[in-house]
């Protein structure tokens, strides 16, 4: 009797899909997280150099953007992940890392804003200075927490398992459509936190550590609708404080 042929490295991969993922999920996160603490402990990076290269600000933004955002976005890529395990004899379902290059090319666009919005200001401590401007911005902030459109993305993004049932395209543009698509929710949902980032400071280690916790709680935990209101009732009176001279 001849024994079974031993699986090949596809299929053993396949098999561990979910694992190999998350591994690579946490080392992509944590390779972020160390470049934001590198320009840390180098004197805030950029924050050091007059005028730093365009190409610089984008990487700093967009590496920024995935270390804040790839812990909450971790349970959507790893069901996505899931649904290729059970379904590994499907050829129409593209690989995970096609389904999250979409997720993150949406925040690379969002850094390109971002980066073009800071060479703009040109401010040399990498945050608003004007009292003015922050209370601006901390009462847009507020309010937006209550809006209907960062409600409905928060409940997509929220609700994973409904959001790539209902979404799903085969093959691989129908994966990056989807990571695409659900790159936007999250958009929709925290832009305005990260722009929080220009009234703490860019670099500003505790504000990012602060604003990543903020938006985990308000994907992840059962309450986190209500604590993104409270978040912005908080903003918005601080930027109200603002504006009134205190």
């Amino acid at each position: 009797m001849s024994s079974a042929p031993a699986p090949d490295l596809t299929s053993r991969l396949l098999r561990r899909e979910r694992l190999v993922v998350a591994a690579g999920l946490a080392l992509l996160t944590l390779l972020c997280w160390w470049y934001l603490l590198a320009g840390r402990a180098n004197g805030d990076g950029m924050a050091a150099m007059r005028a730093p290269p365009f190409s610089a600000l984008l990487l700093m933004w967009w590496l920024m953007m995935v270390a804040m955002m790839l812990p909450s976005a971790a349970p959507a890529i790893l069901l996505y992940a899931r649904v290729r395990q059970i379904r590994s004899r499907d050829p129409g379902i593209a690989e995970t890392w096609v389904f999250l290059a979409g997720y993150i090319g949406v925040w690379l666009f969002f850094s390109v804003a971002a980066a073009l919005a800071q060479r703009l200001a040109a401010t040399s401590s990498m945050m608003l200075e004007n009292r003015f401007a922050q209370g601006t911005v901390l009462l847009a902030v507020g309010l937006y927490q209550f809006s209907p459109l960062k409600n409905a993305c928060l409940g997509e993004c929220r609700s994973p398992a409904a959001f790539i049932s209902r979404h799903w395209r085969s093959g691989r543009d129908g994966a990056v459509l989807l990571g695409v698509r659900h790159g936007l929710y999250c958009l929709g949902c925290c832009w305005t936190l990260m722009v929080l980032l220009f009234v703490g400071g860019i670099m500003n280690f505790l504000w990012i550590v602060g604003l990543t916790l903020v938006v985990a709680v308000e994907k992840l935990t059962p309450r986190g609708p209500l604590i993104g209101k409270v978040v912005g009732v908080a903003l918005a009176v601080w930027g109200i404080a603002k504006l009134a001279g205190y």
